[in-house]
């Protein structure tokens, strides 16, 4: 998400400095940027860039981001692949030589505190922090590796996402929240069985797209907004970029609604739901009538 992103949680941390300023943004264009179109476009592009996508969403989130910003952010990017020793184009094991380089010499790990912080969703802050869920410092991992030259893939297990290099049939696995720790079959089947309490499945193995890898973020910054109702406006704007998706579950129109008429614009949300409830028509006609029903009640608290 312009809205406005809470201020860290716990104070400053370490990390690069954070990037732009008045110097950075000398050239920046005198009208704003409009990321959501720029999302758009992007996500619905031939080969979409995640990390470009992920960056975006950070753009959206927090109003102080500039191009400046992002430009520096894909510059980390691009000096972190170049730290990759090029001897491990020869050798192939990229999962030790990025565990040293992005766990153990540039601090890249995750905390629990990690989960309860909006930051930890944006990969513009992830890369000035060395902090973050799972699923972003995966993105790190895989956007260096890609860089590097790696045979790299994002795996998203049920409570955990994690990197995977080469022949995805040998499950050549890294934890990149627990600073690089190979993983082995067992430990993926362990963590699985962890998180659901069922056995691995095979089709749980299956590389992430860039598309389901950027719904899975906003996914988990709705997450992260869905306790916190002060925060309504995150969760907005998370639904509607995930609407901006080619794909996306048709449900999400109907969040979208409710938290329309949460923030007090009743009309919108209640003519919204009642667009769900003719979708809905077909498939489940008593979820239809209950939906009308509640755009009923939308409508009638301009009374």
């Amino acid at each position: 998400m312009t809205e406005d992103v809470p201020p860290p949680e716990d104070g400053p941390e370490d990390g690069p400095p954070r990037r732009g300023g008045a110097a950075g943004d000398a050239f920046e264009s005198p009208d704003p940027p409009d990321w959501r179109r720029e999302f758009a476009e992007e996500a619905r592009s031939e080969r979409p860039d995640l990390a470009r996508l992920c960056l975006l969403i950070g753009a959206v989130a927090d109003p102080t981001v500039t191009r400046h910003v992002l430009n520096e952010a894909e510059i980390e990017l691009d000096r972190l692949a170049g730290l990759v020793p090029y001897a491990t184009r020869i050798v192939g094991d990229w999962a030790t030589a990025l565990a040293d380089l992005l766990g153990s010499r540039e601090g890249f790990e995750g905390v629990p505190a990690d989960y309860q912080r909006l930051e930890s969703s944006l990969l513009h802050e992830v890369l000035r922090r060395r902090r973050g869920l799972p699923i972003l410092l995966s993105v790190v991992w895989m956007e260096v590796a890609r860089r590097a030259g790696a045979p790299v893939y994002g795996l998203g297990l049920p409570g955990h996402f994690v990197v995977g290099f080469g022949d995805p049939a040998d499950l050549n696995l890294a934890d990149p929240f627990a600073g690089g720790r190979a993983m082995t079959g067992p430990d993926a089947e362990l963590l699985v069985t962890s998180a659901t309490g069922e056995a691995l499945d095979r089709s749980m193995l299956r590389p992430a797209e860039p598309g389901a890898i950027v719904l899975r973020v906003l996914n988990n910054i709705r997450a992260w907004a869905a306790p916190r109702p002060e925060r309504s406006d995150v969760a907005l704007w998370a639904v509607e970029l995930s609407l901006l998706l080619p794909s996306h579950p048709a449900r999400l129109r109907y969040e979208r609604a409710e938290l329309l008429v949460q923030r007090g614009d009743f009309l919108t949300g209640a003519a919204e739901m009642e667009a769900y409830a003719q979708v809905m028509d077909a498939v489940d006609p008593e979820s239809a009538t209950t939906i009308r029903r509640r755009a009923q009640a939308a409508r009638a608290r301009l009374n």
